[in-house]
């Protein structure tokens, strides 16, 4: 046997799918066409003809009547004209006809019948979809070599972008001149004026949910394996480099945590596979379609898997396997070379390769990526289900309660109040001591979900609590909260640690 012919008979031991499927003949040619559409407007694919719907194999009758038939109904029916290749083959004594499709370089195509607002498919798996305006808009830029995030706001200038934070972001050593900021894209060129690009107002703008009012990323905590019952959920509008921390922020949060010794050095070990999931999260922000409207980026955290969904089919031409082999299109260029500039990018393409890779190594199950309507769906399955106790909810009177009743819920419910405690073992520390210690970024995120829960379930105190807002304050354990993290009780006189007098004096 060939390997032309082994080719051909593991092509038809295949499903349907994106860049395949079978039609038994030319008795219904408008679902046909239609897949042809799809076929060329999205990665391309092969049509075989002469295999039912069981995958059997039937020829087909009069092949050279049936070949001319369908090419005369492609040039009649499809615009702009697709030139496919259709050639004969012969499989268990059979002829078929199999119709090869590229993806166009003039696509959008459509079916004239339906014309070009309601005739122009795409291919979502194994089924054609109605492409609609917005999606429309963004064939025909990717023809014209344009981006959504690279096209300029005109009725924008310097002063809507948040520049403090970019500054912040990039560092004091960084000088954000205008020519840096231009080689950066973040102004464009737009009728002699300087303006911000979309992917400027995306990354840094002031108003972003003005301009794009689904740019914002949603994030649950359910019970179970599906969307029945939400225990915890957040929305993060923060500039998108910042908004990567505070997602993996809220995933840490409802994650367990352990530690490891190693030549007398402490790792924290998370019951979560953190790298794959901040990669998996960069990659949703960088390739996210924020042309389209409708829905946020969304990140799902289940009993069993942790699901990260982001707005926008893959690119023309781009198929899972692409993805998972390391080929790489950035849909984004704007964001994504300010996230290579961050270092929150490592190395073009490598990202999804590299999840791919961590779960093997580490024994995980493999994560799976599905189009889903108009969205892309990472799905990284946990080793072990984090299961919630049905009894237990995300308000703080039921987060100190659960604390009181065990170290075990304490961890599976708030590990963020157990980390902070055990910081406060050796003695009182500020609040930003604190916060350098958990290594958090954030003063609004560490007094809503450290600061504020400690000191109202009674686990700590401040030592000048007549002077709350003093810049002299610290915070030490109480007797509860020694008993919460396990700690054996010791003779309170907190003398030691009170500010001085002086210091008390210094301080009005």
């Amino acid at each position: 046997m060939s390997f032309i012919q082994r080719a051909i008979e593991h092509q038809l031991r295949q499903p349907e799918g994106k860049q395949l499927e079978f039609k038994r003949d030319l008795s219904s040619p408008k679902p046909l066409l239609k897949t042809l559409v799809a076929f060329a407007n999205t990665a391309g694919g092969h049509l075989v003809m002469g295999v039912d719907d069981k995958g059997q194999v039937v020829g087909v009758d009069d092949p050279l009547a049936e070949e001319e038939k369908l090419t005369s109904l492609i040039t009649d029916s499809i615009f702009p004209r697709l030139l496919p290749n259709i050639e004969l083959l012969t499989v268990e004594g059979k002829t078929l006809l199999r119709v090869e499709v590229f993806l166009s370089n003039s696509r959008p195509h459509f079916l004239k019948s339906l014309g070009p607002s309601e005739g122009v498919l795409v291919r979502l798996g194994s089924t054609n979809r109605q492409a609609d305006a917005q999606l429309v808009a963004e064939l025909q830029r990717q023809v014209a070599g344009e981006t959504f995030d690279a096209m300029p706001m005109p009725e924008l200038s310097l002063a809507d972008l948040d520049m403090p934070a970019i500054q912040q972001q990039f560092g004091s050593a960084t000088a954000l001149s205008q020519q840096k900021l231009l080689t950066l894209k973040l102004l464009v060129k737009h009728q002699g004026r300087l303006v911000p690009s979309k992917g400027a107002v995306l990354l840094f703008g002031n108003a972003r949910d003005h301009y794009f009012d689904d740019a914002w990323i949603q994030c649950g905590r359910f019970r179970g394996s599906d969307k029945v019952d939400i225990f915890d959920q957040t929305e993060i509008h923060e500039h998108l480099p910042q908004a990567v921390d505070s997602i993996e922020l809220f995933l840490k949060k409802h994650a367990f945590k352990s530690a490891e010794f190693s030549a007398m050095r402490r790792k924290d070990v998370w019951s979560i596979p953190l790298t794959m999931l901040r990669e998996a999260i960069v990659n949703a922000l960088v390739h996210s379609d924020y042309s389209q409207r409708g829905s946020p980026i969304r990140i799902a955290y289940f009993d069993d898997r942790i699901e990260i969904e982001s707005p926008g089919m893959l690119l023309p031409g781009m198929t899972v396997e692409d993805m998972k082999s390391g080929v790489s299109m950035i849909r984004n260029p704007v964001i994504a070379r300010v996230f290579r500039e961050l270092k929150i990018i490592e190395q073009w393409g490598s990202g999804v390769k590299r999840i791919f890779a961590e779960a093997q190594a580490q024994g995980l199950p493999e994560p799976q990526i599905i189009e889903i309507a108009n969205r892309v769906r990472f799905i990284i399955p946990l080793a072990e289900a984090h299961v919630l106790p049905a009894a237990l909810d995300s308000r703080p009177e039921s987060l100190t309660q659960s604390l009181t009743q065990s170290l075990t819920q304490t961890e599976q419910v708030s590990n963020e109040l157990f980390s902070l405690l055990t910081h406060l073992r050796q003695g009182a520390l500020s609040a930003s001591d604190l916060r350098d210690r958990l290594q958090l970024k954030h003063r609004a995120h560490f007094r809503t979900y450290y600061l504020t829960p400690a000191l109202q379930a009674g686990f700590i105190e401040q030592t000048l609590p007549q002077k709350p807002n003093s810049r002299l304050q610290q915070y030490r354990l109480t007797a509860l909260g020694q008993q919460a993290i396990g700690q054996p009780s010791v003779d309170q006189s907190w003398k030691a640690q009170q500010p001085s007098a002086q210091a008390e004096k210094d301080s009005k």
